[in-house]
């Protein structure tokens, strides 16, 4: 899995709409330490967490299952911008046959959950998948034997409120494991003048 952050607002944007409440622009240390401040106490002690909803934040995440994928789509305060299948699946059909020894090429397709007869259906599934493709039926009918487990990649847009939600309740142990790993890897990506917003989102055991 691979998380990169390609854009996010700066903390000033955040604090100016803070200030427009109470027309305190003269205070502004243009995002420094008192805007830092200032966004903390309206946007997370004192329970204005609409005022958060003004940082966005944009990640390529790549690497991850459609197992995964599905459990992002739940998050209903974001934007993804997915990697179709209905164009990519070309990618499979060029490949030759997969067998349970192909394990580390087949890697290159699937995310493995490291219990082995999981691990070895989804090399035989994306076997099938393959003739499937390698028969001549569309990409549009193929794709409904798609493992779980098939890899792909997508653009994400996120709001700082709702990144907040997503943390706290992707990093719990009683989380999926890869999208509790994701939580992390989204949390250790962040710009760190901007981690201290999420501090109190994340749980006791973060790496």
């Amino acid at each position: 899995m691979q998380v990169t952050l390609h854009h996010h607002t700066p903390l000033v944007i955040c604090s100016d709409a803070i200030r427009t409440c109470w027309q305190s622009f003269d205070k502004s240390d243009n995002g420094g330490e008192v805007d830092r401040a200032l966004i903390d106490r309206v946007g997370n002690k004192f329970k204005h967490a609409s005022t958060l909803e003004h940082i966005t934040y944009n990640f390529y995440i790549a690497g991850i299952s459609r197992a995964l994928l599905q459990e992002l789509a739940r998050h209903r305060m974001a934007s993804l911008s997915v990697k179709s299948t209905r164009y990519t699946l070309k990618e499979l059909k060029e490949e030759p046959e997969f067998t349970l020894a192909d394990k580390e090429r087949a890697g290159n397709y699937l995310v493995y959950c490291d219990v082995e007869i999981v691990d070895e259906m989804s090399i035989k599934a994306l076997e099938n998948l393959r003739l499937v493709l390698a028969s001549g039926i569309s990409n549009d009918r193929a794709k409904y034997c798609l493992p779980e487990s098939y890899k792909t990649e997508l653009a994400w847009s996120i709001n700082a409120r709702s990144l907040q939600n997503f943390i706290s309740l992707r990093s719990d142990k009683a989380a999926l494991w890869e999208i509790r790993d994701l939580a992390n890897m989204v949390y250790n990506t962040l710009p760190t003048e901007h981690q201290y917003l999420f501090e109190n989102s994340l749980k006791e055991d973060h790496p």
